[in-house]
């Protein structure tokens, strides 16, 4: 059989000779899979007879059995092998595993060279003297790309020497992805004749670690010019690339963890970045804190330490390796890596297996069963703290890459905890402050809305998804006379302050709302009050930016009209029965703390079952759409609006908001309007005369009397007998009594011209007066005055039946311990 030398006189186009190598491949069983020309040219064997056949039948009977050790993927040694014709070949060989991570499954590829060339030249004893005394890895390659010379430097670093792989081509010296593509580079300088530095990976016997190395690759020419060969010189800058690589780590780091503020997600972040560019497996476990929205723990550790998993990572899907699930909480005694690191503040590292490690192991079987079925050799625990607390412990574990941990890889650990720690601090932080935010807000905020028979309504509130709470709020607030007010606000900017804020601004509304205060003149003194809040923001006589929105409205079920006033903030929807969604057109106004500026109210007549639909603007200012779109869903979700207002409520939510979440705080408030029958109202107009006061007593007994709620006679008669009587004494006319039932609760109001506010005193004991009112606020729920535009209106509310409340007073013992005996309120006498 003739080997050609694939050359021309244009240089070589393919220079390898396929023959000049006996190759054969065996699998994990012994069974010849492969076995290639320069295989049967050396023992005469033909493939048929050879391959899908046990290898060790090639083996002389007296060649023993070759054993390699089971920890190495690569055995040389020389073996008595069988040749076709009978005889016995003794042959040098060269097997290494293909794929050296799948273990005993692996395929050994067998060589052995059929030439061993040295190089020709009289200068060849110069050569070799300058191969063997260079201090850089160097060998020399053909024309073929088979190797003809190694210096010992080269030899150490392929932990083959010379004698062994001459003659053998770089893929069947150490078999793995790299060294082809170094014979691609080498090939290219071949053909090009121009030098080329690769950086690879090459394998060094020893240890069998992966070392990285700078090649440098030169073309050989004769006299002529003619390229004969290569000069491989190999220089290894391991060093410098693993400080890259750390370097790198750390940059990386600081890029992808801590991109949210959520414990959780930061803690998979570091587990992400460091598998496996540092670890095979990492695990991420985090002391609870004491109590919900707690402190960290800053006191010593104590062993046994309880740690939940907050996250961890595997080379291998699916996280084998983990004992402990996500979110699971688990108890690690001393002597345990988790515990002592802790226990010792400082980074621990268990680097024999058989000693350090399985002494860790003892108090955990499954554990132990789980690293020996792993191979695991090397585990790095670091503690995970931040401005002085404990937070928890990482740990990194090695199987898979055969190196222990180094004094850099601890460096490098605790470099890359500590970034994230810190950011696992700061989402600790934001959950606390934003947990107690939302409690706050929420405590501010009403837990239930009141019944009324004025509306029935259904709200919602949702903090925003990334920003935290602000200072949305919504309410419903009964007044007199059945009505009811009903208020949106918006506080400017986010967290503890916005809510407190709120909170101030929520509780003056409902202290201006009680006092009966028109909506626009509500809203300056509001104004006002914001103003002033402004101005204690600041200190030092600097304005603070203190800014809020407000929309107040107030509907009466009698006449059935609804006034409205609004301080910079959107407007707000109605629906009547029947008819399409329409905006309200209330004046602007501008924004509560401006100052100086004037509101104005607007007020139309509603249909009962009309829905109003009051909201901030997080509801409809997104970053997706503009604002007219939003809009225009909201229309469209608020006309689909069929029975529940709650099920409104949560399908407008559902229409217009993400589901990551609103990018602000969502106020969302819907009040279906009811309206009162005239049959539950009675007026009647009353003469400035004390001596008709017993005749209007007698008239409210008979409307009682009909409307079927006689129980209240006698305690409505006398709430009607004061409040008339100081009407005729201190009021002007025209004097006007209304009576209004709903349910179980009665209203008395008692309307005049003056606008002088009544008050209560507690009369001496001698006074003949001045007990009056005194009296209407032990018999009367509650009970107040507002002002109108003709004057003023005196009122009282009566709970009877099973809604009574506790401070109501209607029995008649209770009447005479306050100095008041039935008969005598005859007189009429306040």
């Amino acid at each position: 059989m003739r080997s050609h030398s694939g050359t021309s006189d244009d240089g070589p186009a393919y220079p390898f000779d396929e023959t000049c190598t006996a190759r054969a491949v065996i699998d994990g069983a012994g069974i010849v899979v492969e076995w290639n020309e320069g295989a049967r040219r050396l023992l005469g064997h033909a493939p048929a007879d050879v391959v899908g056949r046990p290898a060790a039948k090639l083996l002389a009977p007296d060649a023993g059995e070759p054993r390699p050790p089971a920890a190495d993927n690569r055995w040389t040694g020389t073996l008595a092998l069988r040749h076709d014709d009978g005889g016995t070949l003794r042959v040098r060989l060269l097997a290494h595993r293909r794929r050296p991570e799948l273990g005993d499954r692996s395929d050994w590829l067998v060589v052995t060279p059929l030439e061993n060339g040295t190089l020709a030249g009289q200068d060849e004893a110069l050569a070799a003297a300058f191969l063997d005394q260079s201090p850089c890895a160097t060998a020399i390659f053909d024309e073929r790309l088979r190797l003809r010379r190694v210096n010992a430097v080269m030899a150490e670093a392929l932990g083959l020497p010379e004698e062994h792989i001459r003659g053998l081509r770089i893929p069947e010296i150490g078999g793995r992805p790299q060294n082809e593509e170094l014979e691609g580079h080498m090939l290219r300088v071949l053909r090009t004749g121009r030098r080329e530095d690769v950086q690879t990976y090459l394998g060094t016997a020893p240890a069998g670690r992966a070392q990285a190395w700078l090649a440098r690759m030169a073309p050989l020419t004769d006299a002529g010019g003619r390229v004969r060969g290569i000069c491989l010189s190999a220089h290894d800058f391991t060093e410098q690339y693993l400080a890259r690589e750390r370097l790198q780590l750390v940059n990386e780091a600081s890029i992808r963890i801590g991109s949210t503020l959520d414990v959780t997600r930061t803690a998979q972040e570091l587990a992400d970045v460091c598998v496996p560019a540092l670890a095979d497996f990492v695990s991420i476990d985090l002391v609870d804190p004491p109590d919900r929205g707690g402190e960290p723990y800053v006191g010593p550790v104590l062993a046994p330490v309880r740690l939940r998993r907050a996250a961890h990572r595997s080379v291998n899907p699916g996280d084998p390796e983990s004992v402990v699930k996500r979110g699971e909480a688990d108890t690690y005694p001393a002597g345990s890596p988790q515990a002592d690191s802790l226990l010792a503040g400082r980074t621990i590292v268990a680097a024999d297996a058989a000693t350090t490690l399985a002494e860790w192991l003892v108090w955990d079987p499954a554990r132990a069963d789980r690293v020996r079925e792993l191979g695991i050799h090397s585990t790095m625990s670091v503690p995970v703290q931040a401005r002085g607390a404990t937070l928890g412990v990482a740990v990194f574990t090695r199987f898979r890459r055969p190196d222990p941990f180094t004094a850099d890889d601890v460096l490098l650990a605790e470099e890359v905890t500590a970034r994230a720690a810190v950011c696992i601090d700061n989402a600790r932080r934001f959950s606390r402050e934003r947990e107690t935010a939302i409690a706050l807000q929420r405590s501010l905020l009403p837990r239930s809305l009141p019944r009324t028979a004025a509306v029935e309504a259904a709200s919602r509130y949702l903090p925003a998804a990334q920003a935290g709470v602000g200072g949305d709020w919504f309410d419903v607030i009964p007044l007199s006379g059945m009505r009811v007010a009903m208020v949106v606000g918006d506080v400017v900017g986010h967290g503890l302050q916005a809510s407190a804020t709120m909170g101030r601004l929520r509780t003056a509304v409902r202290t201006l709302a009680d006092i009966d205060l028109a909506p626009d003149e509500l809203l300056t003194h509001l104004d006002d009050l914001v103003v002033r809040l402004s101005a204690e923001a600041g200190g030092e006589g600097v304005t603070g930016e203190v800014g809020a929105t407000c929309l107040y409205a107030v509907y009466d079920p009698v006449s059935r009209r609804c006034t409205l006033a609004r301080a910079g903030h959107p407007p707000p929807l109605m629906l009547p029965p029947g008819g399409p969604p329409e905006e309200i057109d209330v004046p602007p106004g501008p924004p509560l703390g401006l100052g100086g500026l004037p509101f104005e109210s607007t007020e139309l007549r509603l249909a009962e079952g009309t829905v109003l639909a009051l909201y901030t603007d997080g509801l409809v200012e997104s970053r997706e759409r503009d604002l007219d779109k939003s809009r225009a869903l909201l229309f469209r979700a608020l006309a689909r609006a069929s029975g529940s207002l709650d099920e409104t409520c949560h399908d407008i939510l559902q229409s217009l908001l993400p589901s990551t979440g609103a990018s602000d705080d969502v106020a969302l408030l819907l009040a279906r309007t009811k309206g009162l029958p005239s049959s539950q109202v009675a007026t009647w107009e009353v003469p400035a005369d004390p001596a008709l006061v017993g005749p209007v007593r007698k008239q409210v007994v008979g409307q009682l009397a009909a409307w079927d709620v006689s129980e209240a006679a006698f305690t409505t008669e006398l709430v009607v007998s004061e409040l008339v009587t100081n009407a005729i004494r201190y009021g002007e006319r025209p004097i006007r009594l209304r009576l209004i039932h709903d349910a179980a609760t009665l209203i008395v109001e008692v309307s005049d011209s003056s606008h002088t506010a009544p008050h209560l005193r507690r009369a001496k004991t001698f006074d003949e007066g001045g007990r009056g009112l005194l009296l209407v606020a032990q018999l009367t729920q509650r009970w107040g005055s507002r002002h109108t535009t003709e004057g003023k209106t005196i009122w009282a509310e009566l709970v009877f039946g099973d809604d009574r409340g506790d401070g109501e007073v209607v029995a008649e013992p209770q009447l005479r311990e306050s100095g008041a005996e039935p008969e005598e309120r005859e007189s009429g006498e306040g």
